[in-house]
């Protein structure tokens, strides 16, 4: 009798030759894995480049400086008790001369003689502090602003000039304890032409005044001052 069956056989060929085949497949398959991860190590080993934008941040600006405001007018503490002593004249106009309402009102009871010269009725008798930074006006000064010699003078405007046209202007601003005009403070009062006006606000700068005082102090005054346009023939 036969030991193995004929059938019997082929089925243990079929298993073997599948079994080899599988294998196969798997060693391939373990192969392919392990040459795509070196390949991908060796890539990543490799330098890397990254992309970097700079983007300029624009710098805020510093905020402008405010100009200051114009000096403010304080008034300064009355004059001393006493009298005012009256003066000839130098020049005797010979019209009427312009009404100046920085100018204290004349009062009877300032000429009484007694008290200190140079005062009025209705001052103090005792002496008072007297700041440099304050604003006077000129009957609260004892030296009132003048006009320095050789000061320039405001330019005559060529249009009017040629034109034959003459006037005047009439302008208030503040000198300070340099003798130097504060243009912050110049203001029109009256000109019978804006030009006019205007040649003495651009002279104001370069011209200069001897400053008003009080007691032995120098201090800012506010000057009210007409400013006449005279062709010479």
């Amino acid at each position: 009798m036969f030991n193995n069956l004929v059938e019997s056989k082929r089925v243990r060929s079929r298993r073997t030759g599948g079994t080899i085949f599988s294998f196969i497949a798997h060693y391939g398959l373990i192969l392919l894995v392990i040459y795509t991860g070196s390949q991908a190590a060796q890539q990543d080993d490799g330098p890397k480049q990254e992309k970097v934008d700079f983007v300029e941040v624009k710098k805020e600006e510093a905020p402008k400086p405010k100009e200051p405001p114009p000096p403010e007018l304080v008034a300064a503490p009355p004059p001393p008790k006493g009298f005012q002593v009256l003066t000839a004249p130098v020049e005797i106009p010979n019209v009427l001369p312009d009404i100046d309402l920085t100018r204290r009102v004349t009062n009877e009871m300032d000429f009484t003689g007694k008290g200190q010269a140079g005062g009025f009725s209705t001052g103090v008798e005792k002496k008072v502090e007297v700041r440099e930074d304050n604003t006077y006006f000129e009957f609260q000064v004892e030296k009132p602003v003048m006009q320095a010699p050789n000061s320039p003078t405001p330019q005559y405007p060529d249009i009017l000039r040629q034109a034959g046209v003459e006037g005047e202007a009439l302008v208030s601003f503040v000198v300070d304890t340099t003798g130097r005009a504060d243009v912050s403070s110049f203001k029109v009062i009256r000109a019978t032409h804006d030009l006019f006006a205007t040649a003495v606000k651009n002279a104001l700068p370069r011209m200069r005044f001897i400053p008003a005082e009080v007691g032995d102090k120098k201090v800012r005054q506010l000057v009210q001052q007409p400013f006449s346009f005279a062709i010479v023939k």
